[in-house]
């Protein structure tokens, strides 16, 4: 049986691959939006799917990690842990907010395009 430090300590661990693979994700995010700006719609689109790789490995750390307390793991508190989830969280909405956008900007072009076009 692994002693509280040796948990912590693993526990640490995951919490800074859940923050990189966050952080990865809004990266990728931050340079879709970009994207927009300068109308290269399938190169947003691109990293966007990278972005959702990076979340759901984000993800999948943290359901392994709450998944031991609900098969009767003792839990511990992490600060760490719950930055983790929150970073995860914020970025997950950033994900889905940035995904709309680059449909909207897009569409938005295209009926700017057209009209162009029948003048």
């Amino acid at each position: 049986m692994k002693d509280k430090e040796t948990e912590l300590e693993e526990l640490n661990l995951i919490s800074m691959q859940m923050i990189l693979h966050a952080g990865d994700a809004r990266n990728d995010v931050m340079k879709a939006l970009a994207c927009c700006e300068e109308d290269e719609y399938d190169h947003a689109e691109k990293l966007l799917e990278n972005a959702n790789k990076n979340i759901v490995q984000s993800h999948k750390l943290q359901t392994e990690t709450v998944q031991k307390e609900a098969q009767g793991e003792e839990p511990i508190f992490s600060l760490l842990f719950a930055h983790a989830q929150d970073t995860l969280m914020t970025v997950k909405s950033e994900y889905e907010l940035a995904k709309r956008l680059v449909r909207i900007f897009r569409r938005l072009d295209e009926k700017i395009d057209g009209k162009k076009a029948k003048l």
